[in-house]
């Protein structure tokens, strides 16, 4: 045989270089997608060693989730320039996956340092700390609302998350001011909130003031908290201190851990001032 006898596949040969079946080939020769550049005179197909690049580029377009239509309509409109505006799309859409799947990362990454730390907390035990400044942000105010405003507010606050992407993986809690707690209203909430680890530009946060807070734990549903509000406000006058603005409440067990109400666990922030 002439060395410089043009060298061709057979289909088998050529799917064993791509890593596929010969029904692959088979269906995108039927589809007008990739097909043999000609027949032997045995009727075998047989393909070019240059469709193999034209292959791994099909092969990419639909690992990025390119539909096999929309290859086809780009294959029939085949230039340098098409392909050029179609690898700058495909780049932009790539950076934008990977931006969506490292922020859930992060996302998992705080869930998964919350509730480690959860599993070696004592929820008897109270304890005074120095809390570093935070950047919360903030839903609309909810004082005095009424539930079926509350539940508006909480399905805004959560489209927010999700449109201006600030679910940061933290859990969504909630601030009390001083005179409500005073007055024996836990649950007249102020705002609902989420920690931002990483401020994103463009967005108004509301900063958390540092310093020292009393932090307790109560164990059940909501109906109970105020018992656990009396016994860490008795603490506070205890140690010879007063309430400060505001008190922040985290759920640490809900429901994605408890099945019962009676099993959740919620985080009790109360800013104290020396008398």
């Amino acid at each position: 045989m002439n060395k410089k006898e043009k060298k061709y596949l057979t289909t088998g040969e050529f799917a064993k270089l791509c890593k596929v079946n010969k029904q692959t080939l088979f269906y995108y020769d039927q589809i007008g997608l990739l097909s043999p550049v000609m027949k032997n005179e045995k009727g075998y197909r047989l393909y070019s060693i240059h469709q193999i690049e034209l292959f791994f580029v099909i092969d990419l377009l639909k690992d990025i989730g390119m539909s096999l239509n929309d290859i086809q309509q780009y294959m029939q409109n085949k230039s340098p320039e098409n392909f050029l505006t179609l690898m700058y799309q495909k780049r932009e859409e790539i950076k934008k996956k990977r931006q969506e799947i490292e922020a859930k990362e992060k996302m998992i990454e705080a869930k998964i340092a919350l509730m480690e730390e959860a599993q070696h907390l004592d929820f008897q035990t109270v304890t005074l700390k120095n809390l570093p400044e935070a950047a919360l942000y903030l839903s609309r105010n909810i004082e005095n609302v009424s539930n079926e405003e509350f539940v508006e507010v909480v399905s805004d606050f959560i489209n927010e998350l999700n449109v201006h992407h600030l679910d940061t993986g933290y859990p969504i809690g909630v601030i009390t001011k001083r005179e409500h707690v005073l007055k024996g209203e836990y649950s007249n909430y102020s705002y609902l909130y989420i920690e931002q680890p990483t401020p994103k530009a463009g967005h108004p946060y509301f900063t958390a003031v540092k310093g020292v807070f009393l932090i307790g734990y109560h164990v059940g549903d909501e109906k109970t908290i105020h018992n656990t509000y009396k016994r860490l406000l008795s603490e506070m006058e205890r140690r010879n201190m007063v309430l400060g603005d505001y008190v922040y409440e985290e759920y640490i067990y809900d429901t994605v851990v408890k099945d019962n109400k009676e099993h959740y666990v919620t985080k009790i922030m109360l800013q104290c001032i020396p008398k």
